[in-house]
């Protein structure tokens, strides 16, 4: 009988010597535990939501700010895109008008055929020209003039107010 006791005890201190080899190094990786929480940086699920909810409030606003300025900006290009546009329209049709102009007083002039027509054309262009400019100088210059008296006129009445 004493062989079937000692089978036993035998089992149970190898299971003893089991248990005590695991627990070691149980022991060893629960105390362990502090550094590696702080080297994976491991948090519970509840601070890891609260936290993305906290950057989600924070950074809603910016994101609607930013895109308010983008749409804003996009808005003032296409204004200045549009008035590009209209400005090329208006000065192509200037453009087209001028040379429409140009082959307007060709044609006035009878169309000749000599040298020296085509230089007289080209200097009654040439005189219109110096007298339109001649003219809007003219122009701006009593524009200027009339200005200058309606001060004039302003500081005499305040003048003879203040008397």
């Amino acid at each position: 009988m004493a062989n079937p006791l000692a089978d036993c005890v035998s089992s149970l201190r190898s299971s003893n010597h089991l248990l005590s080899n695991s627990i070691s190094i149980l022991d060893s990786g629960v105390n362990d535990f502090p550094r590696l929480a702080k080297h994976f940086e491991l948090l519970p699920s509840s601070a890891l939501s609260a936290a993305q909810t906290r950057l989600l409030s924070s950074l809603t606003p910016e994101f609607n700010n930013l895109l308010a300025r983008v749409e804003t900006h996009l808005d003032r290009l296409e204004r200045r895109e549009q008035n590009l546009i209209a400005r090329c329209e208006l000065l192509e049709g200037r453009l087209s008008m001028s040379g429409e102009d140009a082959e307007a007083f060709g044609k006035r002039a009878g169309g000749r055929k000599s040298i020296a027509a085509e230089g007289d054309g080209s200097r009654e262009a040439l005189r219109l020209k110096q007298s339109r400019a001649k003219k809007e100088r003219l122009g701006y210059a009593v524009e200027r003039l009339g200005l200058q008296a309606r001060q004039k006129e302003r500081q005499l009445r305040l003048s003879v107010a203040a008397q």
